[in-house]
């Protein structure tokens, strides 16, 4: 009875771990059904980003937090993507910390063009429930799509969404 029951779990978690690293990152919103809210956060460069400026290329908006353990281990991987994909737009963002710890953090893993989020207004903004969660805005600035959780093929769903949007 128990080994049916561990076995019919193994299945649920192997489907659930094909759909997370092969079916969902090929999932695009239809265009022009989520319009990106019109964020500003600083960045620990001095210089301010705005998701409006940013009309007319794909966006790729991380978010993450330090004391997130899945985080550690795919932004490394999207910042690898994004030094071997100059013209894309990566921007990771820091949530709910203050300017000196992400300034540890992003140095420790090598971050570039970090924005800061210390009030926690892109919960609200673009509904990130968990971290890391990364948004993907189209040319338009549309969502197009937004992947929760931690996810070791993340260089293939950036790809995907580079090459098709």
């Amino acid at each position: 009875m128990w080994n049916k029951f561990f076995d019919a779990v193994a299945v649920v978690a192997i489907a659930f771990v094909l759909w997370k690293m092969f079916l969902a990152p090929r999932s695009f919103s239809a265009p022009g059904v989520f319009p990106a809210p019109h964020a500003i956060y600083p960045l620990l460069d001095g210089g301010t980003f705005r998701v409006a400026d940013q009309r007319g290329r794909v966006v790729f908006l991380d978010f993450y937090a330090s004391w997130c353990g899945p985080c550690r281990v795919e932004l490394p991987l999207v910042e690898r993507w994004r030094q071997s994909h100059p013209d894309a737009d990566v921007v990771p963002i820091d949530v709910g910390e203050g300017r000196s710890v992400a300034t540890d953090f992003a140095r420790r893993y090598s971050l570039q063009n970090v924005a800061l989020d210390p009030t926690s207004d892109a919960r609200a903004l673009f509904d990130v429930q968990g971290f890391p969660t990364i948004v993907v805005i189209d040319a338009t600035g549309h969502i197009r799509a937004k992947w929760e959780g931690l996810n070791p093929a993340i260089g293939l769903a950036l790809t995907n969404a580079q090459d098709r949007l």
